[in-house]
């Protein structure tokens, strides 16, 4: 049955698209056989804020819009967004010359308005042109299409508006997603949860944005283990989202880097909760995430030896080994613009935007039951919990030799283990869990540099093939790191010992 949306919550899919995709999207089947709603307008929009942004800081938004002769008056509050879907509320009615905040019904928000009333200042504008389209395949399905092309202005600073939104006027959430899918088939789609307003400010502000990393779990006891696992994996959607849309605009490879942490958290969290999901979705998104993350795994690791592994040695290297060290860094240097050369390429926007919105439509889809419903999520999660540390048990004993493919081996399983620490983290006892993720943290950064030497190795000689004086080079590296990598090795063992046999915050 269709859901009747109220007149002041707004759920709309914000997608972003390059301009030269602009003219296929017009003539895409979707678009140009759905109803036009009148013709294109061009949308004259003024935020207010005060000048020290009191509305920015408890995101609330405030806009009169001019179309023609007609100017509106509209308060949106904080959104709840993922995977580009955003929830909203929103007031919005006539404006004849001055505020009028009678119709908020929200007493904070309301509040909030009438205090700072007297100061509100123009802060930023947008000027965009609006082509509207409704898209209804069936009863109780009417989804509003809108193309935005124009500007978002702040003083003298001015960004491009190129983007689809997709508004809901009758329907469920999953009526837009599933419409996204079908154009994100043939366009080039991005989901975006940055609305205008926060573009706006971001450019009033100067602010350039910075990598996204992983939020703090906020699940509770009263949610079911599927409703916890979509909760987290909005969560983790948000940063892969954030990442992506940031990479495409930066030569920064921290967005790329917190866009693999978002898909290993992802892949882990699937498989954490995969008692109480469909085998053949958990199978088939972990697949399509690993081979996601595949893409950029060459910069990282490349960022990694040059920074962490390569770049202290010649900073401290003094005498004959100088010159070759310098050709060996030159060697180096050149693989890792090559490899980011290569991550930035295939940060193909449309593949990103696809699965995007292909996972959160398949989330909205999990389907649940009676029996999933009835288990209690603090057992459900002592249960992973436990299984996870057994086999980080395993991988430790195996450890014990120090060889570096069971070192290895020991970290992955840590990682899962410390991720499942911090999903279910607010199910149990916060300081306990504090710090047995700080003890998980510390051995697993010592484990990271274990392997980040390893690795170094391999590619080091591979690049010095049969020169001598090259490979000498490769030898003196891994030599000058090679006290530091036995005592981190040993070190790491000796903490987990307690960690893996005594006793942890989800005890009973």
């Amino acid at each position: 049955m269709a859901r009747h949306l109220p007149m002041s919550q707004e759920i709309e899919l914000k997608l972003n698209l390059p301009t030269k995709a602009v003219p296929a999207l017009r003539r895409h089947p979707i678009f140009s056989s759905a109803a036009r709603q009148g013709n294109a307008v061009t949308l004259d929009n003024t935020y207010f804020d005060t000048p020290g942004l009191a509305l920015k800081q408890r995101k609330v938004a405030l806009r009169i819009r001019r179309h023609g002769r007609v100017r509106l008056q509209t308060v949106k509050c904080s959104a709840v967004s993922a995977g580009g879907l955003t929830q909203r509320p929103e007031w919005e009615h006539p404006y004849s010359g001055a505020f009028d905040f009678s119709a908020v019904d929200a007493p904070k928000v309301l509040k909030l308005l009438k205090r700072h009333e007297a100061a509100l200042q123009p802060v930023f504008s947008t000027r965009f042109r609006r082509e509207t389209r409704l898209y209804a395949p069936r009863e109780g399905v009417r989804i509003l299409m809108m193309i935005d092309t124009g500007e978002v202005i702040a003083g003298e600073q001015r960004e491009p508006i190129c983007e689809l939104e997709l508004e809901l006027v009758e329907g469920c959430p999953l009526d837009l997603l599933l419409l996204a899918c079908e154009l994100a088939a043939d366009l080039p789609l991005l989901p975006n949860d940055v609305s205008k307003a926060e573009r706006g400010y971001r450019l009033h502000l100067g602010y350039e944005p910075e990598a996204l990393r992983a939020e703090l779990s906020t699940i509770n006891l009263e949610e079911t283990p599927v409703e916890a696992f979509r909760t987290l994996a909005f969560s983790c959607l948000r940063q892969w989202q954030a990442n992506a849309s940031a990479a495409t605009h930066s030569t920064k490879p921290e967005f790329i880097h917190q866009l693999r942490v978002a898909l290993r958290r992802l892949r882990s969290l699937l498989a954490l909760f995969a008692p109480a999901l469909p085998a053949d979705f958990v199978a088939d998104w972990r697949e399509r995430l690993k081979h996601n993350a595949d893409r950029f795994g060459d910069m990282r690791d490349l960022d990694v030896l040059y920074d962490e592994v390569l770049a202290p040695v010649v900073a401290a290297a003094t005498g004959v080994e100088e010159p070759s060290l310098t050709r060996l860094t030159g060697l180096a240097v050149a693989a890792r613009d090559e490899a980011r050369d290569a991550a930035v390429h295939d940060l193909d926007l449309a593949t990103q935007g696809r699965l995007l919105i292909e996972f959160t439509a398949a989330l909205h889809a999990v389907p649940t039951s009676d029996l999933i419903e009835a288990v209690d999520l603090r057992s459900f999660a002592r249960l992973q919990l436990t299984r996870l540390r057994k086999k980080v048990r395993r991988r430790f004993e195996a450890a014990a030799d120090l060889v570096p493919a069971h070192l290895h081996a020991l970290r992955i399983a840590l990682k899962r283990l410390r991720y499942g620490v911090e999903f279910f983290a607010p199910l149990f006892r916060a300081k306990a869990g504090k710090r047995y993720l700080q003890c998980i943290v510390r051995a697993q950064d010592a484990l990271g540099f274990v392997n980040d030497v390893d690795v170094a190795r391999g590619r080091l000689l591979g690049w010095a093939g049969e020169d001598a004086e090259l490979r000498a080079a490769a030898a003196f590296v891994s030599g000058w790191h090679s006290p530091r990598y036995a005592r981190l090795a040993r070190r790491a063992l000796r903490e987990l010992d307690p960690l893996l046999w005594g006793k942890t915050p989800w005890s009973r």
